[in-house]
């Protein structure tokens, strides 16, 4: 009964379904051919972004990005994101990375934040008109070069590469456009697409990441693949300060909590590594933590002798209204299983 329900409510979805995905085609076909306008800037940009709503991996990736350019590449790097949930989402607002001072999620939003505090010779400008930030900032801050976070969508903003990432671990009977499915846009937008990077590729199975490819593929015979997953760099307090090695959890019981897009996968990595996990707690992406949620946390630790354990993202709001040393998170940085050297020369061909 349940099957034919499901098989019934995704027939009813399919016209709705239809009128999305040709929606998104027209507008792309549009900015493509030059019926909408794209604007043009003297600077290599960089798109980073993905087919799908919730969780790829995006923050990760960019602080990868960032890092390379900057350390390796001795870049000066703008970062354009929208500052989801911020303040400053509807306006604009600039950030300056080593500047840990004075900064708040409220107004640039977690992510934002958590790119400034970890990154160096970086600026982050937030606000969801990214084309106009471009213009507005680029003589403030003359980048060698732009990173538009979750850019693929945003085609007003030409650029001259174009990175999409998958999370290997969604099922691949979810990759079907809204409402039906989790995607934004079908694989047809793969087209404008040069490298696809599935994360998490080593908690799924080869068969998977071939079927996933296999997928891709058949929209973009050209398109270059890397592999990536995430490898913790330590156990860090509230106040950023790194406290542990990740091994100082491993056999203890800890309280989860995940106000990302994807508080599942979280969970699911720190149980890879050998912590208990004996609650599990899940708030929206982006969440703006209350003092009385975290105090009733922090109470069920201290009757449970468990330390809470929770994202980077999560931990830059979280600091804002609570101080406790019960309080850790995870940070974790990008680790290329296959990939990375197709990836750096297709980065560095940008600047050509």
């Amino acid at each position: 009964m349940n099957s034919l329900l499901s098989n019934l409510l995704q027939w009813s979805l399919s016209p709705l379904t239809f009128i999305w995905e040709w929606v998104y085609r027209i507008r792309r076909f549009m900015f493509n051919y030059g019926l909408l306008k794209k604007n043009y800037f003297q600077v290599p940009i960089i798109s980073i972004g993905n087919l799908t709503f919730g969780g790829t991996g995006k923050t990760p990736f960019t602080l990868w990005l960032s890092d390379y350019l900057g350390r390796e590449r001795h870049k000066r790097v703008l970062v354009l994101m929208r500052g989801y949930k911020g303040n400053l989402e509807h306006g604009s607002g600039l950030l300056k990375s080593g500047a840990r001072l004075g900064y708040n999620p409220f107004e640039y939003g977690d992510e934002a934040l958590l790119l400034a505090r970890r990154l160096q010779n970086t600026y982050i400008a937030v606000g969801k008109k990214r084309s106009e930030n471009l213009a507005h900032y680029f003589d403030e801050v003359s980048p060698d070069v732009v990173l538009l976070d979750d850019g693929h969508q945003h085609l007003k903003l030409d650029r001259n590469l174009n990175i999409v990432l998958f999370d290997s671990l969604m099922s691949l009977d979810k990759y079907k456009v809204a409402p039906q499915g989790y995607m934004r846009e079908g694989f047809t937008a793969l087209k404008d697409a040069e490298i696809v990077i599935l994360g998490r590729a080593d908690l799924v199975t080869e068969q998977k990441l071939s079927s996933l490819k296999t997928i891709v593929l058949k929209y973009n015979p050209r398109i270059k693949f890397a592999e990536i997953c995430y490898r913790p760099t330590g156990l860090f307090n509230i106040s950023c300060e790194k406290v542990f090695d990740v091994s100082h959890l491993v056999g203890k019981r800890v309280i989860c909590i995940a106000g990302i897009a994807s508080p599942s996968a979280f969970f699911k990595y720190v149980e890879t590594l050998g912590i208990e996990i004996i609650h599990k707690v899940s708030f929206p992406d982006h969440h703006y933590f209350k003092a009385d949620e975290i105090t009733r946390l922090i109470e069920l630790s201290e009757s449970e002798d468990a330390y809470i354990l929770t994202t980077e993202k999560d931990i830059v709001k979280m600091r804002r209204v609570v101080d406790t040393d019960r309080l850790l998170y995870l940070e974790i940085k990008v680790e290329f299983i296959s990939g990375e050297q197709e990836v750096k020369d297709a980065i560095n061909s940008a600047f050509d």
